[in-house]
């Protein structure tokens, strides 16, 4: 079939980098399964079965799967209708000395299962790299803005004043949450191990003779082997799906957070306070030359409500398992383990590309604030009035007549906000038009924003980065 006939996944085809597709791709996965029948035979010889040499040799030096392997994996699947026994006859042919032991005690479980949880490991590895890449890159950009006042937003709605810098410390605190859960996730992870057909391990028990305790050391020998501290107490013939469901869980938060300040970009966007970064050429619209679309942000958007949505179905299949194990959850977790994580890999790219790129517009910033800052004023004048011998109640309620009628002025007829004009001519309240102004400065109403910028990064991000290391550069994640 030609390309042109055959659909392109968008994931690999736009989206996900080159180091995650490569982890879930097909030579991959094969060769990982070869790992696991070399881990199993040169476990099984250490504790005493009688496994030449030569078939651990043979097993070791050909552990690529080659294009050449995947056509005659192809053919043998043919007549096996059995992809492992497929797999199994076509590393025999490159290691014949290994064919009479591999696989010996094993089911199909223990390279498929196994394999995809040393995928999910790297994998978890890999998105824990990206999200650490993504903090840093925000914590500059909140440390670059700490202190420039923006006009709060509750309900998207004019609120008290923050600073930008502090709007992304939000950001940026739930990316943290995110990487506390995956980091918990990939901690907990274990493998399966060599547990037999349905988890009894009844085959082993046999091939050693009965002997409880080189069974045990069996499982400690296998994950050793592939990097793993431990194996799964107990399985049926699979490891519990539920392991599939929290992973996914974890990559739907990063989705979550991700969705959210890239809505939060969109807004500010139409307000022109901050704009995405711009290829020079970059095109926003086909029929308006002028536009300059928050595309990047609305690519977040729509992959994050692909992945949260995705996250349901490894849910459904831990629920559906039947006792010690039933194969309708293959075909779903065929599609939705690698697309969750090629999704959240995608998701954190141009996240990443758009924090280390995004530009603000002081002056617009400045501008919207200043719009809104007079009746923001109000308790502030009111505050000031009282201690120049005013009338509290007095006073509060000529700056609501005088809010009132600045409000009509703005709303109905369009013109610029009147309040301050209002309240320096009303006798009743004792500040003069300077005084009144005085009382406008934008930095007496942002509180410790500044200060909670610099305490949130040097308490609770610099360490973090500071034990992470060199992390990917901007330029590395390009999208």
């Amino acid at each position: 079939m030609s390309p042109l006939d055959s659909f392109d996944h968008p994931l690999t085809g736009r989206y996900a980098s080159p180091e995650m597709q490569r982890l879930f791709s097909t030579g991959h996965r094969y060769t990982t399964w070869r790992r696991m029948w070399l881990a199993l035979a040169e476990s099984e010889r250490d504790l005493g079965l009688e496994i030449p040499a030569e078939a651990i040799e043979q097993m070791r030096a050909n552990l690529e799967v080659t294009e050449d392997d995947l056509e005659r994996v192809a053919e043998y699947e043919k007549r096996t209708r059995h992809d492992v026994m497929a797999h199994l006859e076509a590393f025999a042919d490159h290691a014949p000395a290994a064919r009479p032991v591999l696989h010996l005690g094993a089911t199909s479980a223990f390279v498929g299962d196994n394999a995809e949880l040393v995928i999910t490991r790297d994998a978890l590895d890999l998105v824990i790299t990206r999200v650490l890449a993504t903090i840093d890159a925000m914590a500059r950009f909140a440390e670059n803005w700490a202190d420039e006042p923006t006009l709060g937003m509750t309900h998207f709605q004019p609120a008290q004043p923050t600073t930008v810098g502090k709007r992304a410390t939000l950001w940026l605190h739930e990316l943290l949450l995110d990487l506390e859960r995956l980091r918990f996730e990939r901690g907990r992870l274990k493998l399966r191990g060599a547990k037999g057909t349905t988890g009894t391990q009844a085959t082993f028990l046999d091939l050693f003779g009965g002997d409880h305790a080189k069974v045990r050391e069996l499982d400690r020998l296998v994950a050793e082997k592939v990097g793993f501290e431990s194996c799964y107490p107990v399985t049926g013939q699979t490891y519990s799906r539920k392991v599939d469901a929290f992973v996914l869980d974890a990559l739907s938060g990063v989705a979550q957070s991700s969705a959210k300040l890239a809505t939060d970009i969109r807004l500010l966007a139409r307000l022109k306070e901050v704009r995405e970064p711009l290829a020079s050429g970059q095109v926003g619209s086909s029929a308006m030359p002028y536009k300059a679309n928050p595309m990047r942000s609305e690519r977040v958007t729509a992959l994050a409500r692909w992945l949260m949505n995705m996250a349901a179905n490894p849910a459904q299949t831990a629920a559906s398992q039947w006792l010690e194990r039933t194969l309708d959850d293959s075909a779903n977790r065929r599609m939705a383990l690698p697309e969750a994580f090629l999704t959240a890999d995608a998701i954190l790219r141009v996240v990443h590309n758009v924090i280390a790129g995004l530009q603000v517009f002081p002056a617009m910033v400045a501008r919207n604030l200043n719009e809104e800052l007079p009746l923001m004023a109000s308790e502030a004048i009111l505050m000031e009035g009282v201690q120049r011998g005013g009338d509290r109640q007095a006073l509060h309620e000529r700056l609501r007549v005088h809010a009132r009628a600045a409000a009509q002025t703005v709303l109905a007829e369009g013109g610029a906000n009147p309040f301050i004009e209002l309240v320096a001519d009303d006798p009743e309240v004792p500040l003069d038009r300077g005084e009144l102004e005085a009382l406008l400065e934008p930095k007496r109403f942002i509180g410790r924003a500044p200060e909670q910028v610099r305490e949130f990064l040097a308490e609770h991000v610099r360490p973090i980065l500071a034990e992470a290391g060199d992390l990917p550069e901007a330029k590395d994640l390009d999208v």
